[in-house]
């Protein structure tokens, strides 16, 4: 390719039409670098809280969640569900303790469990006063919406 005024002024025109940022030719011992506008993508902020999760609804008796795998075991008690896909953790941190474990006795509003979605730990509150009666998720297992995720027994 000869690089002429009118060839140049060509690469000009096509590096702006396709948006490129740089072009680079080097012919017959002529090196020639063309710089498109350089375009930064700027995205909005993500919010750094955690958006409030929705309340799980209490279980009726004889309505089985559709998408909730088969039980093996009769379940007697509160179901609390999870409210979001995500991963589902016991404690805050590795070191830490359980929030709470077989035979610990909640109040509602009493953080059970944290799930993990898209980077944020979004805590879940018992609905209900009562004894954890079972935990049917191990830690750090992934969970879908409305799995459940543990049994409280209103005792």
């Amino acid at each position: 390719m000869e690089l002429n005024v009118e060839n140049i002024i060509s690469l000009m025109d096509r590096v702006a039409e396709d948006q490129l940022t740089r072009l680079e030719i080097e012919s017959e011992g002529v090196k020639l670098v063309i710089e498109g506008a350089k375009t930064e993508m700027v995205l909005p902020p993500m919010p750094a809280v955690p958006m409030p999760i929705p309340a799980a609804a209490p279980a009726q008796a004889g309505q089985a969640p559709a998408a909730a795998p088969v039980q093996e075991k009769e379940v007697r008690g509160q179901v609390v569900k999870s409210p979001i896909v995500g991963t589902f953790y016991h404690s805050a941190a590795p070191e830490k303790p359980p929030f709470v474990s077989v035979g610990t006795r909640v109040k509602k509003g009493d953080t059970l469990f944290i799930i993990e979605s898209m980077k944020l730990m979004n805590e879940v509150p018992s609905e209900f006063d009562g004894v954890v009666a079972d935990i049917l998720i191990d830690n750090a297992q992934p969970v879908e919406f409305g799995q459940p995720v543990m049994v409280i027994d209103p005792a």
